[in-house]
């Protein structure tokens, strides 16, 4: 099977090697797009062989892309952290061994019923709700009948025709090195269905799904990766799911279509499948964007078909999985052995009430707060870090230097130790009390990174610590003094130096001064006191 799928490969020449004309940075989220090269077309494929115009070489990439324009949208499937699977109460465990989280019903046995997992309706509520989705008081399940070795029993259990919620969008900021702004996604649906299984791994399928619907409102790989993105924090916020793309929690099918700018109906849909990161989403996009507005470019839009491709990591390009299935070829009809769904108006509320701040609101707090969008957008990526920044501002800590040190320190300390800000043992609490002490001029900087480092691997507290090992600043004028009066005795060599011109010296003192007071000279008395020293006439 894979054999004869192989042959059934065409790949075009000119994209062999895209991404030496796709020369630009990548998103903030991303590796840096790289290529490598990919073998020559099989032979035995039974299209039509695509025609190279011999002015190829000679039209630059930005040339053809000028006249086109791409319309993209995305399908994401979201897996709900649920403890048992959506129609059956066997536990759903991510890698588990294959065929074990069995039962009748998960492989449609006759006789075997499904049975509606509640908390199913709850995550899709939820989630509707933060969309911005209208909700469609009764819904109802439908069977969506294809074969494929991952679904035993020749047909899913979705929503067709009468979706959960619809009709929403989606508020995002997108980063200031990609010219930033905001933008707003359209919704089209929020869909219940269950999962098909794992031919690799984990097996045993019917895990309970949501699908979003975006509508085609995005135009380029930078705009639907950070589409995806917000998903995942939505998603994550409002603890429906993990969000992992690495464990395929959250996966995302797009679809383009090229057309000529100014024409109104859409070009020839294709969906690339097999998108595990948000830099596989940008990079797939871009790859079938150039890929079919070449095509386009050389009239040979006969070569763009509606079909399923699949991105190849290695290769960095798609490639033919399949053609697409119509709605025809689904059959839908609806699910005789479920009931409809019908949600009250007390339940809805409910679920309403109990919601989290979310990304979009949160970020326009803290924008109100006078943080950079850079700060913003680091701050509300992981509501875990979120969390923490509100709890320190809460215990009075200043906004800014808040902000400062978790993006700083405390992020670097996560990176290096691989470490989650849940996982370190430094508390809001004490991060506030570390601002406020060298604020206060009881410690210095410098004294405080050695804290900090010290709360996040061990905990404590910092006055305890301050304690501990004597490291209240030293503010006393006089002795201060002393100390810059015996440096500058000792170091004739280099005073002379510097009142001969190297006023960069001053650093030399101050450092060497530093280090006499093992750090805890405050530096602004420091610096004010050394200054009048060496400025001193002899």
């Amino acid at each position: 099977m894979a054999l004869l799928l192989c042959r059934g490969i065409r790949m075009y020449p000119p994209l062999l090697n895209y991404a030496a004309f796709l020369r630009r940075k990548s998103h903030v989220f991303y590796c840096a797009m790289s290529t490598t090269e990919a073998q020559t077309a099989t032979q035995g494929s039974q299209s039509t062989p695509i025609k190279i115009s011999p002015h190829r070489k000679e039209k630059g990439l930005d040339d053809v892309l000028k006249d086109y324009e791409a319309i993209i949208g995305i399908e994401t499937h979201v897996q709900l952290s649920t403890l048992t699977k959506a129609f059956c109460s066997c536990p759903y465990h991510y890698g588990s061994q294959p065929n074990t989280n069995i039962c009748p019903v998960c492989m449609g046995l006759p006789g075997a019923l499904p049975v509606l997992n509640s908390k199913v309706i709850e995550c899709a509520v939820k989630l509707g709700l933060a969309l911005n989705c209208k909700l469609n008081i009764k819904s109802k399940f439908d069977r969506k009948q294809y074969f494929y070795p991952d679904l035993p029993k020749g047909y899913q259990i979705s929503q067709f025709d009468v979706p959960v919620a619809y009709g929403g969008h989606i508020d995002l900021d997108l980063p200031v090195e990609f010219g930033g702004g905001h933008r707003r996604f359209g919704i089209t649906r929020v869909h219940m269905e269950e999962d098909a299984g794992k031919l690799l791994h984990s097996g045993n399928g019917r895990v309970p799904l949501l699908e979003i619907v975006s509508e085609p409102d995005m135009r380029n790989g930078i705009e639907a990766a950070e589409y995806a993105a917000e998903l995942q924090r939505l998603v994550r916020y409002l603890g429906v799911g993990n969000g992992n793309m690495q464990e395929g929690s959250l996966r995302c099918d797009v679809n383009i279509s090229v057309r000529p700018i100014g024409q109104v109906k859409f070009g020839t849909k294709v969906e690339i499948k097999n998108l595990n990161s948000f830099s596989s989403v940008n990079r797939a996009i871009d790859f079938e964007i150039v890929r079919q507005a070449l095509l386009l470019s050389e009239g040979q839009d006969d070569q763009i078909v509606q079909e399923t491709r699949l991105w190849e990591e290695g290769s960095q390009k798609t490639v033919t999985m399949r053609k697409k299935e119509g709605l025809s070829d689904y059959r839908y009809f609806p699910e005789p052995d479920l009931p409809g769904v019908i949600l009250t108006k007390d339940y809805v509320d409910s679920i309403c009430n109990c919601l989290p701040e979310l990304p979009e609101v949160k970020r326009r707090r803290y924008e109100k707060m006078g943080l950079s969008m850079q700060d913003i957008l680091f701050l509300a990526n992981d509501v875990n870090v979120a969390e923490f920044f509100d709890a320190t501002i809460a215990k009075g800590a200043d906004v800014k230097l808040a902000a400062n040190w978790i993006m700083g320190d405390i992020a670097a300390y996560m990176k290096n130790e691989k470490l989650s800000i849940d996982d370190i043992k430094l508390t809001p609490q004490e991060l506030a009390e570390l601002i406020a002490s060298i604020k206060g001029g009881t410690i210095s900087g410098k004294i405080g990174k050695e804290i900090l480092f010290e709360l996040m691997a061990k905990g404590g507290t910092v006055k305890g610590m301050i304690e501990e090992k004597d490291l209240v600043q030293i503010a006393d004028p006089a002795e201060i003094e002393k100390m810059v009066d015996k440096v500058l005795l000792d170091n004739p060599k280099q005073l002379e130096q510097y009142r001969g011109g190297k006023t960069k010296l001053q650093g030399y003192f101050a450092g060497q001064v530093m280090k006499a007071s093992k750090g805890k000279a405050n530096p602004g008395l420091l610096n004010k006191i050394l200054l009048e020293k060496l400025n001193a006439k002899s």
